[in-house]
């Protein structure tokens, strides 16, 4: 997919880099959503409870830069 990337024209590489940020927003939301639920879910255990939320917190952190990326994309 990589090599796909880098031969096409810039209109064509820009359409794709857009497709793979928007699809990698998705599947960290989804990544999140599912650490925090499984944090809501831990009652006995404050440690494996409070990794779930950090790692939630780093898709959150990791989604907004995709989503900054992508819209630095759009504005070129």
């Amino acid at each position: 997919m990589c090599a796909n990337l880098f031969n096409r024209d810039k209109g064509e590489e820009k359409e794709k880099l857009e497709e793979v940020l928007e699809h990698s927003i998705e599947v960290e939301e989804d990544l999140m959503r599912t650490y925090l639920i499984a944090a809501e879910r831990v009652h006995d255990d404050e440690e494996l409870k409070e990794r779930l939320e950090n790692f939630a917190e780093g898709n959150a952190k990791r989604t907004k830069q995709l989503m900054d990326e992508l819209n630095e994309q759009n504005e070129k």
